[in-house]
């Protein structure tokens, strides 16, 4: 399977328990793996045969930044959902890093595949 990606996506978005959190932005980092095949689209050299990652990305950045969310299970849950649900891929791996929330570390992220059920 071809793979199209997204790497270092910053949104903007209302995540985490803590009542702060619920109040105040944050950016966190997406990371996408589409598994596409890009066969056709490559030979016919045609956008609308191609998974359209700019298109991906803003629907995306829309979600993440729409409401808050507690959870950054949850956050990968829908966005892996979304990206399914609208768009030509067979599967998704989907992470979302909260940068900087543990001292001494870069950030801390939640990482899930998922693949469009089989027909």
């Amino acid at each position: 399977m071809d793979k199209v990606s997204v790497h270092g996506l910053r949104v903007s978005a209302l995540l985490g328990v803590r009542e702060w959190e619920r109040q105040v932005r944050q950016i966190v980092i997406v990371d996408l793996e589409l598994g596409v095949d890009t066969r056709r689209a490559a030979m016919e050299e045609r956008l609308d045969l191609a998974v359209d990652y700019g298109e991906v990305a803003r629907r995306v950045r829309a979600m993440i930044g729409a409401r808050h969310v507690d959870l950054i299970e949850t956050l990968v849950e829908r966005v892996a959902t979304l990206v399914l649900a609208e768009f030509a891929v067979s599967s998704v791996r989907v992470r979302i890093t909260k940068p900087r929330v543990i001292p001494n570390a870069d950030g801390a992220s939640v990482e899930i595949e998922r693949s469009r059920p089989s027909s």
